[in-house]
Order: structure tokens, then sequence, then C-alpha cells
């Protein structure tokens, strides 16, 4: 019985018809048919019948507990077969032409495979099996995971793949901290001689150069007015005078320069040997503001109280986008691993109770059981499950996932 499963996508204006996958669902067959039955019938272990003639051999994949194995029971006439009297070879042939090759031995009241079987248990089926001087062959499909898709029609759904290679891992400690202003490009502006206040020349929030005129004051020994300027450029962030109150030695302005800032972060005690000066960071904001930098300092002791360590992080604000007081996030890079196999996170779905990539062999497209290792927000290392080499899909692999759950593909075996 063949299946053909329709997997329709509407990208923007467009409608894309993905084509399905033809499957063969495993049945009985002779000598060296091809399995023809509507539904392949199961034996009393629960697994595959294959029968011809007076001969019947019932197949399984057993995985309870155990790495997943194959066992057999042969029959004659419905008569359980001495296993020792039954040779048995399985071939499983995989997406992309690999031969996975069993064989078997006695034990107890079955046969049992000698090789595991690995995930995903997708496969074309051939099995011989000699008894009493007699040969049976059966062949049959158990695909899992697995659908078609036309080149066009996947390119026309934004589907894109790329080879497996190595990568690396970058692993982040996450700080928080607000945005402050450098210290040492803040100025209080005071007059050199006591005297009045003629004029005033600057409001808060101006913007002056190095060397505007501030404020006008008549010195008290001279009686001369002279003028008082900026000592540097920057944004007027407090104004304390007005004209005729007395200048004296406290401070008329604050002048900042905000072209440079500092985000200062803190971390926990507990972090402070994982930190050091030097390590990359990219500070982020809630409104969308991002800079890549460098930890400039990392504080030697903690703060009083909270005993948290600052580390500071030195940002270009030459185009104003962050505002001190600013709340922030920094992501200090502490470590980098590279890794023999790794692939984005974005790549991934869940598949049963795995998570999968899904390799694509010409149209097809299969799932890739892995085992995963370490990992940051990019990327993940495979440690399993997964070849070097293998083509993969990358983007929208959501759209293979939907049409294989479509399909109903199943576990059986």
């Amino acid at each position: 019985m063949n299946h053909t499963h329709a997997f329709i996508i509407l990208p923007l204006t467009a409608l894309a018809l993905l084509g399905g996958c033809e499957r063969t669902p495993p049945g009985m067959a002779g000598d060296t048919g091809r399995a023809e039955a509507e539904e392949a019938p199961s034996g009393p272990h629960g697994g595959r019948l294959l029968i011809d003639g007076d001969f019947s051999l019932e197949l399984a994949i057993v995985e309870a507990g155990i790495p997943p194995e194959y066992r057999a029971w042969a029959m004659r006439d419905g008569a359980p077969l001495d296993p020792s009297a039954v040779e048995l070879t399985v071939e499983l042939t995989r997406l992309g032409g690999r031969v996975d090759r069993i064989g078997f031995a006695p034990l107890g009241d079955y046969l049992r495979g000698d090789l595991t079987v690995y995930e995903p248990h997708s496969f074309d089926v051939s099995v011989t099996a000699t008894a009493a001087g007699r040969t049976h062959r059966f062949a049959y499909e158990s695909h899992e995971g697995r659908t078609v898709i036309p080149a066009a029609a996947a390119r026309a759904a934004g589907i894109e793949t790329q080879l497996t290679g190595p990568g690396t891992i970058v692993e982040t400690l996450t700080l928080f901290g607000t945005i402050v202003p450098d210290p040492t490009r803040v100025r209080e502006v005071k007059a050199r001689f006591a005297g009045p206040i003629l004029a005033v020349h600057a409001q808060i929030g101006d913007s002056v150069a190095a060397g505007a005129a501030l404020v006008t004051i008549e010195s008290n020994e001279s009686l001369q007015s002279y003028t008082v300027s900026a000592p540097i450029g920057g944004v007027i962030t407090a104004r304390y005078a007005e004209p005729g109150e007395q200048a004296g030695e406290t401070a008329l302005f604050e002048i900042a320069d905000y072209s440079t800032v500092w985000a200062q972060l803190s971390a926990f005690p507990r972090d402070r040997a994982r930190l050091a000066s030097g390590q990359a960071v990219t500070v982020v904001a809630d409104s969308g503001a991002r800079a890549e930098a460098t930890v400039d300092y990392l504080a030697p002791a903690g703060n009083l109280g909270s005993q948290s360590v600052t580390a500071r992080v030195v940002l270009d604000n030459a185009d104003g986008r962050w505002t001190p007081g600013q709340f922030v996030e920094g992501r200090v890079t502490i470590a980098e691993s590279a890794v023999d196999l790794a692939v984005p996170i974005s790549a991934l779905q869940a598949f049963r109770d795995f998570t999968v990539v899904f390799a694509r062999v010409g149209d097809t497209y299969e799932v890739r059981m892995l085992e995963l290792g370490r990992r940051d927000d990019a990327r993940v290392e495979v440690l399993g499950g997964l070849e070097p080499g293998t083509e993969y899909v990358t983007q929208n692999s959501y759209l293979i996932k939907a049409d294989i759950e479509k399909s109903g593909a199943s576990h059986d075996h």
C-alpha cells in the first residue's frame, strides 16, 4: 500500500505543496518477493510475522531496558523450531546506502541478533533464513521519521541545509548592572575669584564645547568682570549659579562627557575566579542597544554589604545609545571550546523522546537522534547520532517535522 502525504505551506502569498513519501508497509513475501500485504501481521511476541509457505519467522526489536537488538522466533506449521536449527541474517539498508549486517545466535527459545540497532529504526530490511535445507527470503520497508519533499517545494518553503562539521562552544556568564558616567569625564566648575554673578550663559541639558562661556562674575578683589569657561566638552548636568548670587568656593556647574560611559556589572563572589580583565563581553539593554567590548577592570574585593564583585566595561557612546542609569546585561565570555561536531540550536526539533535534526539525502529527509553535549546561546555540541559531513536542515526544520507527523510515521518494527 502506498501513501502520499500532503504538506501545505503558505509563505506570504504563495502556496507550496510539498509531496509526501511513499511507503510500502511490511508484510509477507515469498523466497524473493517484496511484501504486498495491506498490514503486516504480528506474532505472539509482538514482532513482525513473516510467512513463506509452512515456514514463518517472527522478527522483533527489543529495547526495554537494553540497547535495541533484534530477536527472532522460527516456526514450521505453527510449531516452534529449535533456534539452533535455523541460520538467520538480517541486512538493514539505511538512507544514504549504509548497510548493517546482523548475524544471529540461539539463546533460549529465540535467536538473538549480534548488533545494536541504533536509531533511527528506519531502513529497508532484507531477511535470509535457512532451516531444514530450505532458504526463505523476505524484504520489506520499515521507515520512521522519514518524508520526501521535492527540491523546488523545499526551496519555496525556505528549507535550508548545510553539512555537519566542527564548531566552537562559547561559555558565557551573565551579569547585570547599570550604565554610569565615566568619572574621569565629569567636571565641577567653580569660580576663580569670589564675587557677584553678573550673567549665566548655559542651562541644564545644554551641550557645550570646551572653552564655551558658562558664567560672568565680578571679582570682589579687582572689581573686574571675568568669564568662567567649560573645562571640557559635554552636557550641563547641574547648575547652581543664578544672576545676583555670590560665587564662592562651591560649584557653579557640573559638566559630564557621555561620549564614553561605563557598564558597571555585579558578579556573585562565587564567580570571581571565573572572571578576568580582558574577557570579551556583550552588553545589551532592553532598548535594543548592544555593544561588543571587554572587561576593563575587575574589583579585587567585594562591595560592602552585598559582597558583589564589580566588573567594569568601557563603552563607546558617541552615538548616545547608552544612558546613565540604564539597566543592562553583560554576557561575559569565560571559555571557548572547539568541538568536533556542532549544530545550531535553531536546527533542533523534538521527535518522540529524542532531540533530533533532519538529514537530507536527495529529496528525502529523515530524523537523526542526537546525543548532545555542551551548548551556548547559538549552537550545541553533538556527541553522537550524526556523522560528520551529513547534510542536514538548518532553517525551517519544523516544516519537516510537521510533514512527518502528518504522515503518521510510527515506531513499529
